[in-house]
């Protein structure tokens, strides 16, 4: 499978900032049964929400009293209603967390359910719910991914310096619960100053290991990884070949689901860019509005003429505002100055189709953007969004946007 290498940022430091009380904060309608109304008082930790579909459950971060709706940005770069939690800063729990029992005392439904209960989803991006990999019986090994292949992304690196004991040990639980015979943590070979805190511990653990990949592009990619660590691919999911991977920032909420039965309600995230005065790795509320965090944290340079880059530079999205809430699946946001380049004819060179690492056709896709007959031929639903087709394009068409397009004439089509 091919990767690319590519220029990256300065690299931010590991340090780990907060920003853990927010003005409002934002619980989404879209897809959700709400069980809070107008003047309702809420506490930190209480279920608001409910997925429509599989009873997910949905958590406030604050304590506070419910106020209205309003309409926001999401990740998709859609206006999405909200209801609004005004925070009265008191971190007020109905039922105070502390300490659960030890690790080693959870069974395997025991560890399902409280990842279900506490609602632990993928924080890499996928937003996947996290219980169904574990629901697996047969899983021979656990990647920690700490790979983070995009651009300027750093709240996975930061978080294995500086939780490095309690990411070990929450592995080493893990697989103990589970019956799992091994980890592996894999991580970049440049990124080692990350890992220098758990190499100074993993001896302690028999069955954790490091594994290192080159500094390339999408390295980090669930199906890449694998082939590059162990030479194994899969059809569709690695638990075909008893393997399940998690992100760095998932185990590590994992961990404090274990330690404190803390649903999710924070991540770390990134924020950088040539468009605010100092890039960091911030700890933030889930619910909040990026606007009051990068306005507190990071502050802008000048706030004229700016993109907001959600999810990395090279597979995430551009966005006009800053006016976006903050939900489990971002993981970074690149705050950029517009510069518009003119994009060309498609001169026929082939460099998408070389190096797209799922073997698509992007030039002929965006060729055939109206054809839907020849869209489904051209197999769009197995493009994994990683941007690589519009970063190679010497005429700068975006490929991967008519990409996106694409996918979703399939997916509206198919619904028909």
């Amino acid at each position: 499978m091919k990767t690319v290498y590519i220029d990256s940022q300065n690299e931010i430091n590991y340090k780990i900032e907060e920003f853990l009380k927010p003005q409002l904060i934002y619980i989404p309608l879209k897809n959700n049964k709400l069980l809070i109304k107008n003047g309702d008082y809420v506490y930190k930790g209480d279920i608001v929400a409910l997925e429509n579909e599989t009873n997910f459950s949905i958590y406030s971060s604050v304590s506070g009293n419910v106020t209205n709706i309003v309409s926001k940005f999401d990740l998709e770069g859609n206006q999405s209603d909200y209801i609004v939690i005004e925070n009265d800063f008191k971190e007020k729990y109905k039922n105070k967390l502390g300490y659960s029992k030890a690790f080693s005392k959870y069974s395997k439904d025991d560890f399902v359910k409280l990842l279900f209960n506490m609602g632990i989803k993928g924080l890499s991006g996928s937003n996947n719910k996290t219980y169904k990999k574990y629901i697996n019986e047969k899983i021979k090994c656990l990647i920690v991914n700490g790979v983070e292949c995009e651009p300027s992304l750093c709240c996975d690196k930061s978080i294995m310096y500086n939780y490095s004991e309690e990411l070990l040990e929450c592995v080493d639980s893990i697989l103990e619960i589970m019956q799992i015979p091994k980890a592996i943590i894999v991580v970049k070979e440049a990124n080692q100053k990350s890992i220098s805190n758990i190499k100074k511990s993993i001896g302690s653990y028999p069955n954790i290991t490091l594994a290192y990949v080159s500094d390339s592009y999408p390295i980090g990619w669930d199906r890449c990884l694998i082939e590059n660590v162990f030479g194994l691919k899969y059809k569709k999911d690695p638990s075909e070949i008893g393997i399940i991977v998690n992100s760095v920032s998932t185990i590590y909420a994992i961990y404090e689901t274990l330690k404190f039965r803390k649903p999710l309600i924070e991540r770390v995230i990134t924020i950088s860019g040539d468009g605010i005065k100092k890039s960091v790795n911030v700890k933030v509320k889930i619910g909040s509005n990026l606007n009051e965090i990068i306005s507190q944290i990071c502050q802008y340079k000048d706030k004229k003429d700016l993109l907001f880059i959600v999810n990395g530079l090279m597979s995430g999205i551009s966005l006009p505002t800053d006016e976006v809430i903050v939900s489990s699946n971002l993981n970074s946001v690149v705050v950029m100055q517009k510069k518009f380049i003119k994009s060309q004819e498609c001169i026929n060179c082939g460099r998408c189709v070389e190096l797209c690492p799922v073997k698509l056709y992007p030039s002929i896709v965006f060729k055939n953007i109206d054809n839907l007959k020849m869209l489904n031929k051209l197999n769009v639903k197995s493009c994994i969004n990683c941007g690589l087709c519009s970063y190679v394009c010497p005429s700068k068409i975006e490929l991967s946007e008519y990409l996106k397009i694409a996918k979703k004439k399939v997916d509206d089509r198919n619904e028909v």
